[in-house]
């Protein structure tokens, strides 16, 4: 297995097979799995990997200690993709002892009813394993309540924290790759998954404030070498929800007439001088995407038809999405649709008072049954008022 440096050793695994992750989220490059070794008088396991993954994963063990006994395992983060394999490796290594926290354990003795063995640490405690020394950091809410990351002289472990979906196509630390696909995935990644924790996030970077850092080793995605600032830089702007002045433009549609409507705002918007536009039908493309682009974008307009005398399904569910996400300082305008009875508009403007709580830009539009001169005016003026508003900052 891949050495990452002075005896740390990348062990985990990719799985190429899985459709959506957590059941939710689109893979259409897989997810790696990441663990770590550190091969030292105390033999250490950072993180383990999904079960199903268990028989790979210990071979990948056995490649770098052979017959060797692990003495120690570290929990960063208790979810099964990482967590699952620990009732396996017991019985393989029945001497080992789980190291987390106290949350860890009260989850732990939940999933797998692992009691014994245990020893726990608070934030700040170290341990020895010889030439190397860990360092446990606890970071609460990033993105569970048990979450911590573990330094080890100048490489973090930093569980699910600067991860990103894809799996790992031969080589582990990014200076040994093409990390071009990995960008768009880190903040798919963080807004869907981490997105709502941004406070906690701060809390945790906080916490790093001043500790050098050459190895991030979070546990899906590359091992970040060479874009490590930028990586901790990603994280800090995404946590702050910093934006780009562009837009995004959602709409759902049953037989175009809203979909004409935001091709009409599109325009308006790119012909007063805004470049960064993105356009989704809702109800074709996965809500993460559209997620995703909302954290990198300050703007969002969003139009659909009313249905059973209330707001388009897919929009209705886009909606409640954005409001668990907690994302602050958007500019929002919206426009609906109806054929004899109107309340798209209404509902949306209730979305935006009630939950989403974002700034509200231009005019919303009422089309009723189809565009007309008076509509196509009204999308153009919502266009025009949103380029202004997010170009002049």
């Amino acid at each position: 297995m891949k050495e990452i440096s002075n005896n740390i050793y990348y062990v985990g695994v990719n799985d190429r097979n899985k459709n959506l992750f957590e059941g939710l989220w689109p893979l259409p490059n897989g997810v790696s799995y990441n663990s770590y070794l550190i091969d030292d008088e105390k033999v250490c396991l950072i993180d383990t990997v999904e079960v199903d993954f268990f028989m790979p994963f210990l071979e990948n063990i056995r490649e770098v200690i052979g017959e060797r006994p692990i003495d120690y395992v570290v929990v960063n983060h208790m979810e099964p993709d990482h967590s699952g394999s620990l009732a396996l490796l017991r019985q393989f290594y029945p001497g080992i002892e789980i190291i987390g926290n106290k949350k860890t354990f009260d989850m732990m003795s939940g999933f797998y009813r692992l009691t014994t063995g245990l020893k726990e640490v608070k934030n700040g405690d170290t341990l020895s394993l010889g030439a190397h020394s860990l360092s446990f950091v606890l970071t609460p809410m990033v993105h569970w309540p048990e979450t911590m990351m573990t330094l080890c002289g100048t490489t973090l472990f930093s569980g699910d924290a600067f991860g990103c979906f894809g799996a790992l196509n031969g080589a582990y630390v990014d200076d040994q790759m093409n990390c071009d696909d990995f960008w768009q995935e880190m903040t798919r990644y963080y807004s869907n998954i981490v997105g709502k924790y941004g406070t906690p996030v701060q809390m945790a970077l906080k916490k790093l404030a001043g500790v050098k850092v050459d190895y991030i080793c979070s546990t899906h995605g590359p091992v970040w070498h060479q874009y490590v600032e930028k990586v901790i830089g990603i994280y800090d702007r995404l946590s702050r929800y910093e934006a780009e002045p562009g837009l995004v433009i959602c709409y759902g549609t049953m037989y175009g007439n809203t979909e004409r409507a935001a091709e009409v705002i599109a325009r308006a918007a790119s012909q007063a001088g805004l470049k960064n536009i993105v356009m989704y039908n809702v109800s074709k493309t996965h809500h993460s995407y559209i997620i995703r682009d909302l954290f990198r974008y300050r703007g969002l307009i969003v139009g659909a038809p009313t249905y059973n005398t209330g707001l388009y399904h897919e929009m209705n569910v886009l909606l409640d999405e954005l409001s668990q996400k907690d994302i602050k300082g958007r500019c929002f305008g919206w426009f609906g649709s109806f054929s004899w009875a109107s309340k798209a508009v209404a509902e949306i403007q209730k979305w935006n008072d009630e939950h989403l709580h974002y700034e509200q830009v231009g005019q919303p539009v009422e089309i009723k049954q189809a565009l007309n001169d008076e509509t196509i005016a009204q999308c153009e003026a919502l266009g025009r008022a949103m380029a202004e508003q997010l170009l002049k900052g």
